[in-house]
């Protein structure tokens, strides 16, 4: 990144001794390098989040291609039959559409509930008219 040697470096530190003289070049020394660690350990944390929104980005684009393969197979599964004999359908076995005047929606409430059935006669009690 930065083409920086050794030569580069100890010019460096020879004009920030002189410039900053030695009673304070250490404070100096210790608090650049401590700005230096806050901003490699903030670029660290913002490639670590960036990667991690990418990785997310691409696990929730995986899971939406097999919701929607998922879907595609059910289609084609509920389309075609799954007997052998469905590439060759005999007369015979074929039935026909319900109709559809007489098919309804049922809710789950519905199904649990039981059929509506004629009261039974039991032998001990007379037949109501």
């Amino acid at each position: 990144m930065f083409d920086i040697g050794f030569t580069e470096l100890l010019l460096i530190g020879l004009v920030a001794l002189f410039v900053l003289g030695p009673e304070r070049l250490p404070g100096a020394v210790r608090t650049a390098g401590l700005w230096i660690g806050r901003a490699k350990r903030s670029f660290a944390n913002i490639k670590s989040e960036v990667e991690r929104e990418i990785g997310a980005d691409e696990i929730r684009r995986q899971l939406h291609n097999e919701r929607i393969l998922d879907l595609e197979r059910e289609m084609k599964q509920s389309i075609m039959p799954s007997s052998p004999s469905a590439s060759s359908p005999s007369p015979q076995s074929a039935t026909p559409p319900p109709d559809a005047a007489n098919l309804r929606a049922t809710s789950p409430a519905e199904e649990a509930k039981p059929a509506e059935t004629a009261p039974v006669p039991r032998p001990d009690r007379p037949a109501e008219p």
